[in-house]
């Protein structure tokens, strides 16, 4: 029989005792309830700039940003929640290997993100955001998914995921020309190698994934 060892305070059997005990007890929980929520250290005026973004990245803007887990954490966000179902294998088979390889996925509301941003991937903390305003289709999800994924895999390129460094992965002659052109309208030209590869993956189905399967395997030079 398991020897069970009772401590026995004369004062917790007073009346008058346990009452003072709930009075207080309902007083804290009244200040933990009514206390105001901590401000986030940005003004209302920089939302939606690269300020808020920055914010955001770093982790000390928080409110209304929130991890991945499942697709469902994201589908169950819109009404059209089993629109999702055909991309979660895809979806999930990413999800899994950035776990793998130490890279967190977040919803985060539009305010952090400027205008038309819809995912950022941060080379440094190796998470990567996704603007919750244009994840309501799975095509655009898809599209964002991959192409920031990708950026994670160049990051592995680049010898680890535990740098703020990246590497193409392609040569560069491999990249359909769509692609490139595309990424010299819309980036600074020293950003161009690594985002037209990014755009191509972000439009190729599995691209990343596979990818992303041969860093969390740690064969990304061979694959």
């Amino acid at each position: 029989m398991p020897l069970v060892v009772l401590y026995h305070f004369p004062q917790l059997l007073d009346p008058l005792y346990l009452s003072d005990m709930k009075k207080i007890i309902m007083a804290l929980m009244a200040v933990c309830l009514t206390a105001p929520a901590m401000a986030e250290p940005i003004k209302e005026s920089e939302y939606k700039t690269m300020h808020s973004m920055g914010c955001m990245l770093l982790g000390e803007c928080t409110d209304d940003v929130v991890k991945v887990y499942s697709m469902l954490d994201i589908s169950s966000q819109y009404n059209n929640t089993e629109e999702f179902t055909g991309i979660t294998g895809e979806f999930h088979n990413m999800l899994h290997s950035l776990n793998e390889i130490g890279v967190n996925v977040f919803l985060a509301d539009e305010k952090y993100f400027p205008a038309g941003h819809r995912g950022v991937y941060h080379t440094v903390s190796n998470n990567f955001f996704l603007n919750r305003k244009f994840m309501d289709t799975p095509a655009t999800l898809m599209m964002v998914m991959r192409h920031e994924g990708w950026h994670a895999a160049q990051d592995c390129m680049a010898g680890t995921i535990d740098n703020s460094l990246i590497a193409i992965i392609k040569p560069e002659d491999e990249v359909p020309m769509i692609w490139r052109v595309m990424a010299e309208r819309t980036y600074p030209e020293s950003a161009v190698p690594w985002e037209a590869e990014a755009g191509w993956a972000g439009r190729t189905e599995n691209m990343t994934m596979n990818a992303l399967a041969a860093c969390a395997a740690g064969e990304m030079w061979t694959e």
